[in-house]
Parts: C-alpha cells; structure tokens; sequence
C-alpha cells in the first residue's frame, strides 16, 4: 500500500479508482465493512482502491485544548488499512485551509483534481465542506460520482461499532470490550524511549513508550502483546508480556509512561518500533513501601499475564 500526502502527484495507475472517506481513527469493525465495501466495488469495476483520511484529527484542529483521544495514529492506522487490501491511503493534512474549504472547493479539488475519483464510499454519518454542508447528494450532481453511503453496523445484541465507545471501554479499563468492538486488540505503537532503567536493576527490563497523541487508557497493570517491528524489513515478531501505565507512585515518578516487560526476550530495544497491544486488565496501580515490595508484585503480576495469555492462546 502506498501511503500518499502531497495529493498533487497521484500517480495515473492510483487515479480513476474507488475511495473510502472518512478518519477512521480506531479502524473497527464499523470502518472494515465500509473499507471492505470500497474495495469489493473497485474489484467489480477493475480499478484502484484508495482511502481518504485527515491528520490531525478535525477533532483536535478544532479543539486542540482537549485530552489526547486518538486510537490509531498515522502509522498505526497505516498498518490497520493496508490489512484490508487497500491500493492506496492518501492523508489530507487538516489545516486552517482545510477546514475553510467550501464543500464544492472539497469536491472540486480534493476528488476530482487530486485523487480523480470514480467513485465514492462513506459512512451514514460523514459531512463534509465548511459548515458541514457536504452531502451524498452534492458528491452524485457535482462530482458526478457513483456515492455508496454504509449504513451503521452493529453487534449481535446492538451496539453499534463507534470510537467513542471503544475509548470508553479502554478508559474504563476494558480492553477486551475494545477489542470486540475494533475486531483485534487496541495497540499503542511507539518508538522505545530510554528509561530511569529501574526495572533493570530488578530483574525486569522495560520498554518505554510515550503515548503522545494515544487516548490515555485505565491506569494499572496489563496482559499484553509486543511486536517487535524490523526497521529493515517491517515484519514484526510477536511475544508476550505484563504492560503498566501510570506514574509510578512508588519511585515518586513525575510524567505517565507506558512501560512493556516481554516475557523471554533478549536484545535491545532502544530506538525500536514497539507495538503493544492490550489484552486484558490485570489489576490497579498502587503505591508500594519499598522497592522489594513492588518486585514482588511484578513476580505476581507477570504470572496473572502469563495465565491470561496462555488461556487465550489455548483457546484461539
């Protein structure tokens, strides 16, 4: 999958094909069927597939005060996409410009000048142009599109695939309700920051993560697995671990940091892309009276994630 954000240059073998709009941050079930649906009429009509998203967020352009809430950032979303057999993922940079763009300015510049769109794929629910006047019915008369819009999709009892409650399952210290809903396990993927080396000296060397623009998700302790991503190659090998995010009140620690401990890895992960994806919750964080104490609660800890992820495996 190629990954585009100068829409100025598509190339001619990208132009002319079906594309999915929307942000899809989370890329859940919902944004599968939609993505999945993009990629079925393309292959009936024999032409490119290509997703359109926005970076930042409109949500964070609008409202940049408000608390980090992203699910699948850039990268992470990238991986997601390229999953679904998508040919291309363009990513429209969100800026003042952009979001003064009337709907017709959208339509005349973003799909038909920039991506060359036959057709176009969306959600019940997506608006577009200044004001939010963009409609299906403005992309058929003025794009001269074919315009597929997907209905909501919903699980089994009704609940309706979203990103606002797959961050409520996480903030609620509920990944594996996160995880019916996105259909896999919510990951957090991040370059391995030095750390104050604590864990090492106990017998528990962790890998850092800065979380940036990551929805921040229940404080404690977590069942989780590390994908070890080749900067080479891009393949990323998979092994378990124990997760912890919080500030570690026992050291007095200062800033939140989300640290992994893999289970029977060796080698060095400084610099390293890290994907930690979260399984099950675990336990809260507390405060321990002495660093002797919180080892043995990682001891306890790590054999409750190992438990959890041996259960799950058997049962794959």
């Amino acid at each position: 999958m190629r990954i585009l954000t100068d829409l100025s240059g598509l190339p001619d073998d990208l132009r002319g094909g079906v594309v999915a709009i929307g942000n899809f941050d989370g890329v859940h079930r919902g944004h599968q069927l939609l993505i999945g649906k993009a990629t079925a009429t393309a292959a009936e009509k024999g032409c490119p597939v290509g997703v359109l998203t926005f970076e930042p967020h409109p949500r964070r352009f609008f409202k940049p005060d408000e608390p980090p809430f992203g699910l699948t950032p850039t990268h992470n979303k990238a991986h997601h996409i390229e999953a679904l057999g998508v040919d291309y993922m363009a990513v429209l940079p969100f800026t003042a410009e952009t979001a003064g763009m009337t709907a017709e300015e959208f339509i005349d510049d973003v799909l038909i000048a920039g991506l060359g769109a036959s057709h176009i794929v969306i959600g019940y629910d997506f608006c577009f142009g200044k004001g939010r006047k963009g409609t299906p019915e403005l992309l058929r008369t003025r794009g001269g599109f074919d315009v597929t819009v997907i209905d909501p999709a919903a699980t089994h009892d009704g609940i309706i695939y979203s990103s606002t409650r797959i961050r409520d399952a996480l903030k609620r210290g509920n990944p594996g309700q996160a995880m019916a809903l996105l259909g896999r396990p919510f990951e957090i993927e991040a370059r391995v920051e030095p750390g104050e080396q604590l864990g090492r000296t106990i017998g528990f060397p962790t890998a850092n993560l800065s979380l940036n623009d990551y929805l921040r998700p229940a404080i404690g302790i977590y069942a989780v697995r590390c994908g070890v991503v080749d900067d080479e190659t891009g393949e990323t090998t998979w092994y378990d671990g124990a997760g912890y995010y919080g500030d570690r009140p026992t050291v007095d620690g200062k800033n939140e940091m989300f640290e992994a401990f893999l289970f029977d890895f060796n080698g060095d992960l400084y610099g390293k892309y890290l994907r930690v994806a979260l399984i099950e919750y675990v336990r809260e964080d507390k405060k321990f009276d002495s660093i002797e104490e919180l080892r043995d609660q990682i001891v306890i800890d790590c054999q409750s994630a190992r438990r959890i992820l041996n259960t799950r495996a058997a049962g794959a």
